[in-house]
């Protein structure tokens, strides 16, 4: 079972058709769930962070395998992504990704996190990242169950 935790709501159907597409391609593979926390928008960063943090640790359990996505955190190549991704599970069988909104995470959701992961040292929309982690997601299934998939 792999969860999403995501700051913020999708509004643009052309995100929401990707999001929905690569769902549809992991339910081959493993569930998905996507779990969006009202953004605080434009108030105090500390506010909004920490308000953030207590919508997000309501859909936090335990036995989480919690992956945090920071811009300070490790960088992998897909290759090594994937097979990061097939250990953990050899571990947990709920891995948690958690998105913070656009002031980022609280410390506290980032101590209680196993893995800090960095796609790039870019900023990317909140939105159009859903969908590359989903992307993401699914090309690890597919290199670890050694189908073709395009590069």
């Amino acid at each position: 079972m792999i969860k999403i935790i995501t700051v913020g709501s999708i509004k643009e159907k052309y995100l929401k058709d990707a999001i929905e597409e690569y769902k549809k391609r992991l339910s081959k593979y493993t569930n998905i769930e996507i779990i969006e926390v009202k953004d605080e928008g434009l108030v105090e960063p500390q506010k909004a962070i920490k308000l953030e943090e207590e919508k997000i640790l309501k859909h936090v359990s335990e036995k989480d395998y919690i992956i945090t996505l920071e811009i300070e955190g490790k960088q992998f190549s897909s290759e090594e992504f994937a097979y990061k991704l097939d250990r953990i599970q050899l571990e947990s069988s709920n891995i948690t990704f958690i998105i913070g909104g656009s002031y980022g995470l609280s410390e506290n959701i980032k101590n209680k996190s196993k893995l800090h992961l960095s796609f790039s040292k870019m900023t990317f929309p909140h939105q159009l990242f859903r969908v590359l982690l989903l992307e993401q997601i699914y090309r690890a299934y597919k290199i670890n169950n050694n189908e073709s998939y395009h590069k």
